[in-house]
């Protein structure tokens, strides 16, 4: 065009190049929309056309960018979301053909193989969530050809190998999440140059090596939320975590880290969240707290001592205030009474005391509060329930005093309420027992007074009233108490009769009325008792006859009727049900003892009955006479007869005369002998008790360092001991050193699932070890059918080791171990952990046992060496076996396959002459075997297959052939607990869990089947 054009020519071509442009841009753009159309199509081809993308489809009258999948900018698709659509598949490797994708998430699905380094295309890329997914292999070392990522979660996956240092490179990440993996290298430094970091989560990272916090972190200025919990994290917390400024949300949980608490922490304005619970923290909480965002801190579980400081007191904001299980001491600051947004008040299990501040409840609408197990004393706060949000009122084992607030009678919301070993005096408030959500009620070692109601909450599980001064009778309308599961009543001032209506509860499992002043018979319907498990009524005034009935409760494993005045025979019906402990003791009983209870078991569960009697003298009874025999006359005996019983009375007495003597020539031997005894408590038997019971007839076990002893004893029943001999008159020097080895660690070591070690007997020639005496002997006696010998429970019998039994076991012999792992200093490694080797009471709480070959280690970091292997086929961990190395993970592997053997019922040979129930066990999951046709149908109910599912993939993980893929005993106990033990201190669970999440989504079935 010329300036002569006219300007009506200008227009008109201005609007024909505008038209144009126009008409190319809208192709263009029409053309994208249906390439990516076509490429929306091919994924859902690649998937399998699930029926979840059923909507997506080839019309062109569904707009795609409309999907709930899709999201999109100026018509074109930036975002993909397949959140939990159960996806199994692999990620297309065209996925960036989408080539405007700022978004990708993937989160929860099923995707396997190794990190798709196929989203290196997407060169927009600002957010990627893989998290949730069955991803292996390492995380990719150029991970940062994704530059433009702002977001990043690889979380939940089975990646493994380090964290690399090319993740510190992508500057423009605000959030980083890889948790719950199978990390178990290096965590880069580098890390801490991302500047522009908020989040960064990297917690329950199990199979990490022990590392310290990197100090490179406290560099990131800007992040906000810090999680690194479970994650093998050791040595102290950095002093500089102080100059984190933007810090808010910081949880450092379940690790090892030890020293003390920074103090900058608490300076630090922003934070509103500290979680350092479990750890190995120690000195006194930092006095000078700046942090007045604080909501929620969770200390617990450490070693901290001194005060809780009286800044703490300026914390208006805070909800939760947890530091259960430390040392701390002092008054609680009377300040913290008046919080308004205090939900949670949690300290039991330290040695704090004084009066507790009283206007507690009276500004907060407190839901939690629990302080037992200190030395508080005075009157409980009288407005705790004031909002109506209590839950939970834990304030068991101290010294507090008075009556009970009255305001808890009308506390609806209560569930829980433990008062008991307290000064507690008074009636019980007026509404309590009815209490609309209680569900527990445990008053038991008081001093309260009053009588039962007819009604109690319709919810109420557990009323433990024991050792208190209640009196009167026990109400008729005690029929109303459905759903009690636990009655206990022992030792008050209850009179009269035992209700016929008492006997219609159907959950009733423990029925104890022993130690007070009933009287009349035992009713004689209780057939509604099919869950009763242990029935106390000893030590009251009852009489007529023991129920038939009683003979017919299946679940029944304890029964105890002596000091009674219970009269007529013993039902025979009571001999088949193998009950695990029976006293009948101190009544009037007659007749003859059923064949099948003349055993050992039962020796004292007769005593004191004039007229039983018993056909042999197991029982220390008068004989019963033989009966009416076939009379015959004197003159049909024939002379030969006559001369046959002369010559068999003869032998008999030579014969006994013979045994006399050699019992006294080796009782005056072993007299003879230099005795050396050395006691770890106090004793109520002597050497020579001791020594001169080791006789054949006492034993109940050997192994290759002698034979195992029963022996009697006043006060106790029976002991145990173990007698380690020799081939000669001098005892081999390896078993010395056994000896040596177990007196050593025993005596100095104490807790509930460790067997105790009263004290050793030694000569020249012998060394005795005496134990407390287990009435269930060991684990695998029980579970592998080994053992014909009659236990407490009679001759054993595969299948009453049920499910609740086996995990109750588990619990504590983990524990066990994870005291020995975690809280001896030097640690101490079994070495020999097996089924044989945990000995289980009367009421089936293990207790790990046989020190023999146990290793103390000089410093916990450090690997000590073995000049030889030591252990059992099947239990030793790959590593030990090839380089001799000890450490606590031989201990985890062998635990491993007693969960294996728990779970599976097989023996840990199980397998073939060159395998293990371990690699039976992987092999299965390789192969991917369903693993509930792997499990044992003895202990297989409806109800717990999810349990034992869960607990046999604990056990894999436990034999993993890497010790670093294995978690610590620690870890081992915290996923049983979790499972909350069916045999166990209901109450004491409550307290623990109520207290703190100890385990944070742990994703067995995503984590564990690919881990091979």
């Amino acid at each position: 065009m010329t300036k002569s054009t006219p300007p009506c020519i200008k227009m008109k071509i201005f609007i024909l190049v505008s038209f144009l442009i126009f008409t190319y841009a809208n192709s263009q753009q029409s053309h994208l929309y249906n390439q990516e159309h076509e490429i929306l199509l091919k994924i859902k081809n690649h998937f399998q056309n699930p029926s979840f993308l059923s909507h997506w489809t080839i019309s062109n009258t569904s707009l795609h960018c409309s999907w709930p999948e899709i999201h999109c900018t100026k018509n074109s698709v930036t975002s993909l979301l397949m959140m939990n659509k159960d996806i199994t598949q692999t990620l297309p490797p065209f996925l960036c053909e989408l080539k405007n994708l700022t978004h990708i998430d993937f989160q929860y699905n099923y995707i396997p193989n190794e990190f798709p380094t196929s989203l290196y295309n997407c060169s927009m890329l600002e957010y990627l969530d893989l998290s949730q997914n069955f991803f292996v292999g390492n995380i990719p070392n150029d991970i940062d050809r994704l530059a433009s990522l702002q977001f990043l979660s690889l979380g939940a996956n089975n990646f493994s190998g380090d964290i690399p240092m090319s993740i510190g490179k992508l500057k423009n990440l605000k959030s980083l999440q890889i948790y719950q993996c199978l990390v178990n290298g290096t965590i880069a430094d580098e890390i801490g140059d991302l500047v522009n970091l908020e989040t960064l989560l990297l917690f329950s990272n199990h199979m990490l090596p022990r590392t310290k916090l990197p100090s490179s972190f406290t560099k990131l200025k800007n992040l906000r939320k810090f999680h690194m919990y479970d994650s093998n994290l050791f040595g102290e917390i950095p002093e500089t975590i102080g100059e984190m400024m933007s810090l808010e949300d910081l949880d450092l949980s379940g690790n090892f880290l030890s020293g003390k608490i920074p103090n900058g922490l608490f300076s630090l304005k922003n934070l509103s969240i500290v979680y350092l619970y479990q750890n190995n923290l120690s000195g006194e909480i930092p006095d000078v707290v700046e942090a007045f965002e604080l909501t929620s801190v969770d200390l617990s579980m450490n070693n901290l001592t001194g005060k809780i400081p009286d800044d703490f007191g300026k914390l208006e904001k805070l909800n939760v205030l947890s530091l259960f299980e430390n040392q701390l001491s002092g008054e609680v600051p009377e300040r913290i009474g008046h919080f308004s947004a205090l939900t949670d008040f949690i300290v039991f299990q330290n040695n704090l005391s004084g009066n507790l501040p009283q206007d507690f409840g009276r500004y907060s609408k407190l839901e939690t509060f629990q302080i037992s197990s200190n030395s508080f004393n005075g009157r409980l706060p009288e407005n705790l329930c004031y909002h109506g949000r209590l839950v939970g009122l834990m304030v068991f084992d101290n010294n507090l005093s008075g009556e009970l607030p009255k305001s808890l009678g009308s506390c609806s919301s209560l569930q829980y309420l433990r008062v008991e070993n307290n000064e507690f005096s008074g009636n019980i408030p007026n509404g309590l027992w009815t209490s609309t959500n209680l569900s527990q009620l445990m008053l038991s070692e008081n001093k309260f007074t009053g009588e039962l109601p007819e009604r109690l909450s319709q919810n109420l599980s557990t009323l433990a009233i024991s050792y208190n001064r209640f009196s009167g009778r026990i109400p008729n309308g005690v029929s109303s108490w459905k759903n009690v599961v636990k009655f206990n009543a022992s030792n008050n001032f209850f009179n009269g009769s035992i209700p016929l209506e008492l006997t219609s509860l159907p959950r009733l499992e423990t029925l104890l009325l022993d130690q007070n002043q009933l009287t009349g018979q035992i009713p004689s319907d209780i057939t509604s008792w099919k869950s009763l498990v242990t029935l106390n009524l000893s030590h009251n005034q009852l009489s007529g006859e023991i129920p038939d009935a009683i003979c017919r409760l299946r679940s029944l494993s304890m029964l105890d009727l002596s000091e009674n005045q219970i009269s007529g025979r013993i039902p025979p019906q009571l001999a088949p049900m193998r009950l695990t402990n029976l006293n009948l003791s101190s009544n009037y009983l007659t007749g003859r003892i059923p064949s099948d209870l003349e055993s050992l078991v039962y020796d004292r569960s007769f005593l004191g009955n004039s007229g039983l009697c018993a056909d042999t003298l197991v029982l220390n009874l008068t004989l019963c006479n033989s009966g009416t025999r076939s009379r015959r006359s004197d003159s049909s005996m024939s002379k030969a007869m006559i001369i046959i019983l002369v010559i068999v009375a003869s032998l008999t007495v030579f014969l006994a005369v013979f045994l006399s003597i050699s019992f006294y020539k080796k009782r005056k031997q072993l007299m003879r002998r230099t005795w050396k005894l050395t006691s770890f408590q106090r004793l109520s038997f002597t050497k020579s008790n001791i020594v001169t019971s080791l006789s054949d007839n006492n034993i109940i076990g050997s192994g290759g360092f002698g034979s195992v002893y029963r022996v009697a004893v006043e006060d106790l029943g029976y002991v145990a001991v173990k007698k380690i001999r020799g081939s000669s008159k001098k005892l081999d020097q390896k078993l010395v050193d056994s000896f040596l080895a177990e007196v050593e660690i025993l005596s100095n070591i104490r807790h509930s699932n460790i067997v105790k070690l009263m004290c050793c007997i030694s000569s020249d020639d012998s060394l005795l070890l005496v134990y407390e005496y287990h009435e269930n002997q060991s684990l695998d006696r029980w579970l592998h059918k080994k053992s014909k010998i009659p236990v407490v429970s009679g001759t054993v019998h595969h299948n009453i080791l049920d499910w609740p039994k086996r995990l109750h076991i588990a619990i504590g012999a983990a524990q066990g171990l994870c005291y020995m792992h975690n809280d001896c200093s030097p640690p101490i490694v079994h070495r020999d952990v097996k089924t044989s080797n945990i000995l289980l009471d009367s009421k089936f709480n293990a207790k790990v046992a046989d020190f023999g070959l146990a290793r103390i280690l000089i410093k916990p970091e450090e690997l000590a060496t073995m000049s030889a292997v030591a252990g059992t086929f099947g239990y030793i961990a790959p590593e030990y076996a090839q380089t001799i190395r000890v450490n606590e993970k031989i201990d985890v592997y062998s635990f491993g396959v007693v969960l294996l053997e728990l779970t599976t019922g097989k023996e840990a040979n199980h397998g073939d002459e060159f395998s293990s129930l371990a690699e039976w066990a992987w092999r299965h999951i390789q192969i991917g075997t369903d693993i509930e046709e792997l499990l044992d149908d003895d202990a297989m109910e409806p109800s717990n297959v999810e349990e034992m599912c869960s607990i046999f993939k604990l056990g894999v993980m436990c034999t993993s052939t890497l010790p670093a893929s294995r978690p610590s005993m620690k870890e081992v106990v915290k996923i049983l607990r979790n499972c909350k033990d069916p045999l166990a201190n209901v109450e004491k669970i409550v307290d623990i869990y109520d207290a703190a999440p100890l385990l944070k989504n742990l994703k067995w079935e995503k984590q564990v089947e690919y881990s091979v």
